[in-house]
């Protein structure tokens, strides 16, 4: 296939502003692949921040123009190039980025990207880009489970799920896979709880402590897995789980651990672990078997073109994902 030398990247200039432009087509460096991207999916926690003026974690400074085809990285592609070094990737072969380093020059929001070899993995050419795009995030969502592999795991066992966005909704499907008895998915929307349902939680309760009084014994969940990030979140499992609640959400103020969470036995509270392949490679063999479903996530189908309309559907939570096309002017 012979290459283009210009593509078309977006770059968010100043919060709120989003440009679609000309740029060059990059080189793949050493141990590099060139991806020719075929669609990238929302990430609504990063592009809400990012677009919005305000950073990702606590005390990090924002710059404008933002780097260019950034906050963009849930993306699947074409490989189309080979730096020096790659022998395990042949050209043509379709895969998608399961890891972001955060290092990267360049985003997935473009045309064209070069990436390291070793940050994608080979998907199937059978299933759509809707059912892959978003990879990364089902990877990042395992690791909460190889942190509760390490208490003996959750088969057989109860496990809440609070925070029924793109993660959670993530996070119900693998809650199955690894064989849990009962997921119960816990959110305030109701479509979202809908949503947990559809995808194979048992329950899908709305945070509410007067139909779900406060007890680590009674009606409690053996485990529970906090994506929000919020401190009332987090204290509502803590006060309703017997062993552990692992946190997945970005947190960005102090929880509460009290006399009620010392004994009976002792709550364990239990932070994020380290993205690895082979979180990657788990949950791409769930999707592959059918157990994690990810196309059911995409609310809408959207050109690059018409980013700050997804933006704004995800603000207003009238979309789960947007699932952005590079190639498509109108759709």
């Amino acid at each position: 296939m012979t290459l283009p030398t210009q593509m078309k990247r977006l770059q968010i200039d100043a919060p709120g502003r989003a440009v679609w432009g000309d740029a060059p087509v990059p080189e793949p460096g050493p141990g590099e692949v060139l991806i020719r991207v075929e669609a990238v999916a929302t990430c609504p926690h990063w592009d809400l921040h990012i677009f919005g003026g305000q950073p990702m974690f606590p005390g990090i400074s924002l710059v404008y123009p933002y780097l260019p085809g950034q906050p963009g990285h849930e993306a699947v592609g074409e490989v189309v190039a080979l730096g020096a070094g790659v022998a395990d990737l042949p050209l043509g072969t379709r895969v998608a980025v399961w890891r972001d380093t955060g290092r990267r020059p360049l985003g997935c929001y473009a045309q064209f990207n070069h990436l390291r070899a070793e940050d994608v993995i080979i998907v199937p050419e059978s299933l759509s880009a809707a059912d892959l795009a978003s990879l990364e995030l089902a990877m990042c969502v395992e690791v909460s489970f190889q942190q509760l592999a390490t208490l003996g795991g959750i088969a057989g066992r109860s496990l809440g799920v609070a925070g029924l966005g793109p993660a959670g909704l993530v996070a119900v499907q693998l809650a199955r896979a690894h064989g849990a008895a009962e997921v119960v998915g816990i959110d305030p929307v109701p479509e979202r709880r809908a949503l947990a349902l559809a995808l194979g939680a048992h329950r899908a309760v709305a945070p509410d402590e007067g139909a779900w009084p406060a007890s680590r014994a009674v009606g409690a969940l053996d485990d529970a897995i906090d994506l929000s990030g919020v401190p009332a979140s987090i204290e509502f499992l803590m006060d309703r789980t017997r062993r552990c609640v692992t946190l997945f959400g970005v947190l960005r103020e102090e929880v509460r651990f009290g006399p009620q969470h010392l004994f009976g036995p002792g709550l364990l509270l239990m932070g994020y672990g380290e993205h690895n392949r082979v979180a990657a490679e788990t949950a791409l063999d769930f999707i592959t078997k059918g157990a994690l479903r990810l196309a059911p996530l995409i609310t809408r189908t959207l050109p690059f073109t018409r980013y700050a309309e997804g933006v704004e559907l995800l603000r207003r939570k009238q979309a789960i994902k947007v699932l952005l096309d590079p190639w498509a002017e109108r759709i």
